[in-house]
Formats: C-alpha cells, structure tokens, sequence
C-alpha cells in the first residue's frame, strides 16, 4: 500500500483533531506519568497528551516512518517509535493510552483490547476514538465505483480492509470484563465541504488509499472522477452551496479499576 501522506492528511488538520480533543476531555484519569498515542500519525492528537500532561513522558507509536518524521519535528520534546500497535508492549505501565482513529485499521478487538488493558497502570485509562462509517455514502461509494469496469480487476476485492465496528454493547461487556469501568457514546459531525473534491481530498489520505494503491495515475484519475461524480448525487449542496459530510464515530474511555 502507498506510505501515509502527511501533507495531505494535515489539510484537514482542524476536523480530525476535534474528536481527538473531545475525546482528551473525557479521561477520567488526573495523576499521568506516562502516556502513549498509539498511532500518532503526524502528532496532531500527540500534542493534545503533551499540553494535558506537560510533566509526563509521551510517546508516539505509528507504523509510517513518513508521518513519524512530521511527529518528531513538530514535538521533538516528546518519543516516536515505528511499530504495529497489535504487538507493542509498554516498558512501564501507562497512565493513558490513547488511540484517535487508528484501531479502526485492525480486527480482532476482542483479543486487541483486553491486551492494552493489561498495560495500564490501577486507573489508568484506554481512551479510543474510531471512525464508524463504513456505511456511509462516502465509503459505501468506493467500493461501488471499485467495482466497475475497468477497475474492478486491478482493485483487489478485499481492498477496504477496514472490518465493521463492533456494537456498542459488545465494546462495552468486552471492556467491563476486562476490569474497566467504560463510558462509551457515539457523535455524528457534519463537516462543511466547499465541494465533492474536497470530500475525495480528504478520504485520499485515508479510506481511499487502499483503492489507489493499486492503480496507476491514470487509472487513479478516472477513478477519482468516476467516484466525485457518484459523491455529487449523494452530496447535494445546502442552501449557502456548501455540502456536508457527514462522520460518524464511536468513543470509548475505559478505567481501569484498582
């Protein structure tokens, strides 16, 4: 798959730190010394840990050396590591992990979950915030648009790799078990979009990048179009010619109980 774009993912730098930020409010936990973001990305939501908890050591974990470079010049005072969180392993207990829109990208949260509980120190929290939106025209588009001729044979079929979330239930009887008291609440945004091309921009560096990935500049030209002129009827524009993309999310804080 093409490296994570840092440029292109901090255009819209302000709408995907929103959630990271309201997420933050809601951790419970007050006394931090250690704290990781696991997938960091460019350290957008990392500075959010850093001016919570100034005093603490933060790292950053993320599997794009690309978006750790970007993480790294901008908070040099805080630690980046390259690694995949399904396997990392804190050297010392963690007051707070914190993971904004990145769990998403990886199955088996039954198994993931209880894991990361397992590093937190007594009242530590797991704070998660994921895009739920796979069904969303936004996404549901892309794999319409992947399926047509003359895409459907290079985009492998298994390309929008992202599983479905888990129910809100399931999240929380998961993390209960696992000795946590959770507070779990989903929001919908409603992002202003100057237009469809604005949409594509946003989802390039994100959802669409595993549908790019297999094609060539042309053929990711036509599909780009393909897919913005599928967006435009899904998308109509509001009274003052905007449009509004709608981005929902589920949030989970789980504590862990002394």
């Amino acid at each position: 798959m093409q490296e994570w774009n840092p440029a292109l993912y901090r255009q819209f730098e302000t709408e995907r730190t929103r959630p990271a930020r309201e997420l933050l409010a809601r951790i419970p936990t007050q006394d931090v010394s250690q704290a990781t973001d696991l997938g960091c990305g460019p350290g957008n939501s990392t500075e959010l840990l850093l001016r919570a908890w100034p005093e603490a050591i933060i790292t950053g974990l993320d599997s794009s050396e690309a978006m750790l470079a970007e993480a790294r010049n901008r908070l040099p005072q805080c630690r980046f590591i390259q690694g995949d969180f399904r396997d990392w392993q804190a050297e010392l207990p963690q007051q707070v992990i914190y993971a904004n829109a990145s769990l998403q990208w990886v199955s088996d949260h039954e198994t993931l979950l209880p894991r990361l509980i397992n590093q937190l120190a007594e009242g530590g929290s797991l704070a998660i915030q994921m895009p739920d939106n796979l069904d969303e025209p936004s996404h549901r588009l892309m794999r319409e648009v992947a399926a047509r001729d003359p895409w459907r044979d290079a985009i492998a079929s298994g390309a929008d790799d992202r599983k479905k979330l888990l129910s809100a239930g399931c999240y929380y009887d998961l993390l209960s078990r696992s000795g946590c008291e959770v507070d779990i609440w989903r929001t919908t945004y409603y992002h202003r979009m100057n237009d469809v091309q604005a949409i594509s921009r946003w989802l390039r560096a994100t959802g669409l990048r595993p549908f790019l990935s297999a094609l060539d500049e042309q053929a990711q030209e036509g599909f780009l179009a393909a897919y913005q002129e599928a967006l435009s009827d899904a998308y109509p524009r509001q009274a003052d010619g905007e449009i509004l993309l709608a981005f929902p999310r589920l949030f989970i804080v789980a504590m862990k109980r002394a």
